[in-house]
């Protein structure tokens, strides 16, 4: 008998040692088949047998009581679906429903490695199928359903399995899980909760967990109108106070993951006014940290909807409140939200303000909201925390640290909100508060002793965040233009203050940042706007503007690219010769006189391409005034090129950038096209409206050429120097420039005609004719020319090129004759012979080049040779042989032979006398 009950024993054998009792029961749980079962609970024949099924369904649940098989999950999900049918209205198959439940908590069993990837579709339908549970109405079957889903993301495997089974990894059920409709399922479930609060909790927890780990989950949720769902129920009854705040987590990880989607969705009516419930509920109860927390938080979800410009904040009035709330405890209004509102002034409270401030930026962009600001008296309320606190008071609200921060924030709101509310800053006199605030900055050393906030994370211990969005909310208001604004600000002797702080900023020893150079930057471009178009504010920036200008242009473009803003800085300079010394002729001498001129050129010469269209442009600019000829004539480089020269050049690299044609010798290559970009060349032509300047035209602020065309007209076309032949070839073009550029013009009005089908008046095709062909031989002429001065500069070059192997060939006639002396030198001290010969050659020469009389009178008066000695020598004190005299005495040499030997017979070159004179 028990070799029989051996053969029926299946695949599966138990593990332990011990197979008495246990393999019994393995055996009859094991021959039990799944699709069986399924026909007893749906065969009509059957579907009564209660009992029979509860029976079937127990041993179903102890053969799989370590987890369901991955090949088996199919039948299983049919019998749990058949079941929570029937326990509608049989509350028996309960029980087993949320047995089975506890089982899904444990991974499922695999008996191959291949097994995942072969079943992953049923796990997924398992997974979606265990969601649908949630229709029953039995709190037990939904706390077992979300009990299940969340042990999915912990790690719960059985402690005993059978042998050739094996779990499933970690991580399956979860990737799985994103592909199944669970989380929109568990959503939707969520408006069935309402007389179950308990569920509702458990189900907002499990929406967390699911939304805080998937990115997919996520999306599930949102695609179910899920952030719209939840804010909807958040505001229901709560026995636990647990609801408001997991929701507002949900939503969290909501807006993470699709802000944009979300946002739309929270930006309906309904949402609004449940989220304003929600706000002013925790506003007027919260008092722990975790309530203020929740309140903060429902701030930020409001201030991601404010940036939907659909929002219905304004509409809803939620925006009205937000805006009081704003001005309090600034404003003491008497709107009943803040009658009765009373602030810890703790970090919860800073945190909410800041928030608050932050809004009245975001909604500014409504024009609504706008008007609603004036009704409130936002921007009073603004500039009372932007003020500077008085020496003598002490806060019994905020403290230092955090005024601090608040008056940053409300900088950078007033920063935003000036410019759209200028009458508003006008009338509570917003320039004069923002410049008190700004000598409080300067005259101290600290604010409040150290710096605080988002705002000032690098400056701690001193007043440059204050300072820095000071600057930057003036430079907001004073940019718009507006000269009733810029009147004020100059009438309380900004521009000279202005100038003393920023020449402070260049003397301190401190290192450079980004902070320092925004500063900088800012308080060049208040200058420029304030001083361009007023003649005594020019004269106001005066001497002290120039020297300030002077140094920033000395400092070059070294730091062009640090990436800190120097770029910004060396622009914002140039910008402020332009407006603020430009025009003014006391202020351009000042200028020229301490070489600006000159300084821009070094800049342009050392600047990137991009500086150079704005300093050749302030260049131009300046050439009105008539002693900056001078200055750029007399310019010289590093190499000592000339600006001639080097405008020339510029002119050079602007057309090799443009690719307009031309030769080697950069001559005009096309007469028909000489100044034109192949672009143009091959693009085809558009007609443009009358309102619209064309291609031609808008070249003309595109690129440099036209700048150099004017600033070298007003140097002149003759005598420049340091000029080179390729110079004068450029030069003969930039002189017809304006001449090739109307042409061009005129082509272009020939060809829009033409593409228009538009034939003009025969006079006016003559005209039109004429004037294209003046062009082209214009061109053809500056042809010409170019040819006619490389020839004579090729002319020139052979004449040099002659001289130059001339004086070569005169340099080694005189190396050979060199080397000949030499050489006779050397045969003449080294052979005796030789020297004899030379001497009896010379003697012979000097005999017959005397003449005959001559002879006959040296007989008679034979030639006498004396001997110096040094008599006396006497110092006169004069500097050099001057002040020696010496005295000499000489004895003369009788001659008694020609031929004689000794003393005599030397050559008398050697007894010549010495004497020095006074």
């Amino acid at each position: 008998m028990d070799s029989g009950r051996k053969a029926d024993i299946p695949v599966i054998r138990p593990r332990a040692s011990d197979k008495n009792q246990h393999i019994h029961e393995q055996v009859a749980v094991q021959s039990l088949d799944l699709s069986k079962v399924i026909r007893l609970l749906e065969d009509p024949l059957t579907a009564n047998l209660k009992e029979r099924h509860l029976f079937v369904l127990k041993k179903l649940l102890k053969r799989c009581q370590l987890g369901f098989l991955l090949r088996e999950l199919t039948g299983i999900t049919k019998i749990l679906n058949i079941c929570a049918e029937k326990g509608t209205d049989h509350p028996e198959y309960v029980p087993f429903l949320c047995q089975a439940l506890q089982i899904c908590r444990l991974p499922f069993l695999k008996e191959k490695t291949s097994d995942e990837l072969s079943y992953a579709q049923d796990v997924v339908e398992f997974i979606s199928h265990m969601g649908c549970l949630m229709r029953m109405s039995n709190a037990e079957v939904r706390q077992q359903t979300l009990e299940s889903v969340k042990c999915f993301y912990s790690c719960v495997a059985s402690k005993q399995l059978i042998d050739g089974l094996q779990p499933t990894s970690p991580g399956y059920r979860l990737q799985l899980l994103e592909r199944s409709d669970l989380a929109q399922t568990l959503l939707l479930s969520l408006a069935a909760l309402e007389n179950q609060p308990a569920i509702k909790l458990q189900l907002l927890q499990t929406l967390q967990i699911l939304s805080s780990s998937s990115d997919m989950n996520c999306a599930l949720i949102v695609n179910a109108q899920g952030a719209e769902t939840i804010c909807l129920h958040m505001n229901e009854p709560d026995p636990f106070g647990q609801v408001l705040f997991r929701s507002s987590e949900i939503l969290w990880n909501l807006l993470e993951t699709g802000s944009r989607e979300v946002t739309a969705q929270l930006s309906s009516m309904e949402c609004v006014i449940s989220l304003k419930e929600a706000f002013l509920h925790m506003l007027m109860i919260g008092s722990r940290d975790s309530d203020l927390q929740l309140r903060n938080d429902l701030l930020v979800i409001t201030t991601l909807i404010a940036e939907n410009p659909r929002s219905l904040l304004i509409e809803s009035l939620f925006a009205k409140q937000l805006v009081v709330l704003a001005t309090f405890p600034e404003l003491k209004g008497y709107s009943p939200l803040v009658c009765n509102l009373k602030l810890s002034y703790n970090n919860e409270d800073l945190k909410m303000k800041k928030l608050l401030l932050n809004l009245l930026v975001l909604m500014s962009k409504d024009f609504a909201a706008l008007q609603l600001y004036k009704e409130e008296q936002v921007m009073l309320a603004l500039l009372v925390l932007v003020q500077p606190p008085a020496p003598s008071s002490v806060s019994l609200e905020w403290t230092s640290a955090q005024r601090e921060e608040l008056q940053l924030q409300a900088l950078a709101t007033v920063c935003t909100l000036a410019p759209l509310m200028l009458d508003d800053y006008m009338s509570h006199q917003g320039n004069a508060t923002l410049l008190l605030l700004l000598d409080h900055c300067v005259a101290r050393d600290a604010f409040f002793g150290q710096g605080h906030g988002s705002h000032n994370t690098r400056d701690r211990g001193s007043t440059k965040a204050q300072m820095r969005h000071c600057i930057r909310a003036l430079r907001s208001v004073l940019s718009l233009g507006v000269e009733s604004v810029n009147q004020d600000f100059c009438d309380r002797g900004t521009i000279n203050q202005f100038l003393g702080i920023l020449m402070q900023m260049e003397a301190s020893p401190d290192e450079e940042d980004a902070a320092t150079l925004k500063i900088k930057l800012d308080i060049q471009l208040i200058l420029s706007a304030v001083c361009e178009n007023d003649m005594h504010r020019k004269e106001l920036f005066g001497s002290d503007g120039v020297e300030m200008t002077i140094h920033f242009l000395k400092k070059g473009c070294d730091k062009f690219y640090s990436g800190l803003g120097h770029n910004k800085l060396v622009l914002s300079t140039v910008d402020c010769v332009r407006s603020c010394i430009v025009g003014c002729y006391t202020t351009e001498d000042y200028f020229l006189a301490k070489n600006g001129a000159c300084l821009l050129l070094d800049l342009l010469s050392s600047s990137p391409r991009c500086v150079h269209c704005t300093v050749l442009a302030n260049l131009l600019e300046l050439c009105d005034n008539p002693n900056t000829a001078s200055h750029i004539l007399s310019w010289r480089d590093a190499g000592g090129q000339t600006a001639p020269r080097f405008l020339l050049q510029l002119w050079r690299d602007e057309e090799e950038e443009l690719k307009v044609s031309r030769n080697l010798h950069g001559a005009i290559a096309d007469p028909q096209r000489p100044i034109l970009r192949p672009y143009q060349q091959e693009d085809p032509q558009q007609s443009f409206p009358a309102n619209i300047q064309s291609t031609a035209v808008l070249e003309l602020s595109e690129n440099l050429r036209i700048k150099i065309f004017f600033i070298i007209s007003k140097l002149g076309f003759q005598e420049l120097p340091g000029l080179s032949k390729k110079d004068y070839v450029t030069l003969s073009i930039i002189r017809r420039y304006l001449d090739f550029k109307v042409g061009e013009v005129w082509n272009e009005i020939r060809r829009e005609l033409d593409q228009d089908c538009v034939r003009p008046t025969t006079p006016d095709e003559e005209a039109l004719s004429a004037i294209c062909k003046v062009s082209e031989g214009t061109a053809r002429r500056v042809a010409a020319e170019q040819s006619s001065i490389l020839q004579q500069w090729e002319k020139e070059d052979i004449v040099e090129e002659e001289l130059l192997y001339t004086e070569i060939k005169s340099r080694w006639k005189q190396r050979e004759l060199m080397a000949e002396s030499w050489d006779s030198y050397v045969s003449k001290t080294s052979n005796y012979e030789i020297l004899k010969e030379i001497k009896a050659k010379r003697e012979k020469n000097i005999v017959s080049s005397r003449p005959k009389s001559k002879h006959q009178e040296a007989a008679v008066h034979p030639k006498e040779h004396f001997v110096g000695q040094v008599m006396s020598v006497e110092r006169t004190g004069a500097q050099g042989p001057a002040g020696v005299k010496v005295t000499l005495a000489r004895a003369p040499l009788k001659v008694a032979d020609r031929d004689g030997a000794g003393a005599t017979s030397q050559d008398p070159e050697y007894f010549s006398t010495v004497s020095v004179n006074d």
